[in-house]
């Protein structure tokens, strides 16, 4: 089943990291891995906007109009399957220069179990107060990173300080992708497909 290592990166992850490795699934796999998860986060974040209202501050919920919804729904959900893809195609090309000889194969399945916490907080939108949403944000984040650094020596298959260093450009490779989505989120708002609330 795609989804069965959900449960283990959480429970124990140094031993699903292995399982992962010793049953190593497709792109394909990987891929719908990454589909269904990046699911979570749209769907939840479309239903609080549109049907619930975002609470920020004391004032009243800020709500968005149904098409307004599907479209920031559809951009969140395809950019999080590009983002995914795009850390594995980084996790490639960085493999090299710590020794490690992956397929990408392996680096997507590295970035797709690596990003299910975080995709894993979007149940929090169903509860969107902004306080609420950055705590359980940062926790997921912390979980991603920790996975992160507990997989690469394993799927890697290389000694834990070189998985170390990897892991470290693997995080700040993160944050440029983040930066770049956010950039990217401006510009496309300046052009005039930004949110539309209802009134």
């Amino acid at each position: 089943m795609i989804l069965n290592h959900i449960w283990g990166l959480y429970a124990h992850p140094k031993d699903e990291w292995h399982d992962i490795d010793d049953h190593q699934e497709t792109v394909g796999h990987s891929l719908t891995h990454v589909a269904l998860m990046a699911l979570i986060p749209a769907v939840c974040s479309y239903f609080s906007a549109v049907h619930i209202g975002w609470q920020v501050g004391r004032g009243d919920p800020i709500m968005l109009t149904m098409s307004s919804g599907v479209w920031m729904a559809s951009a969140m959900y395809l950019a999080l399957i590009v983002a995914v893809v795009l850390l594995a195609v980084l996790a490639l090309w960085m493999a090299r220069t710590f020794g490690a000889g992956p397929n990408m194969s392996q680096t997507l399945e590295l970035a797709a179990y690596t990003a299910t916490p975080l995709f894993m907080t979007g149940f929090a939108a169903l509860y969107p107060v902004m306080w609420f949403i950055m705590l359980v944000g940062l926790v997921g984040l912390a979980w991603s990173i920790y996975l992160l650094y507990t997989g690469i020596p394993i799927l890697m298959h290389i000694p834990e300080e070189q998985g170390f260093i990897y892991a470290s450009s693997m995080v700040t490779c993160g944050l440029v992708l983040l930066v770049c989505l956010m950039a990217g989120t401006v510009l496309i708002w300046d052009w005039g497909l930004g949110p539309v609330f209802t009134s």
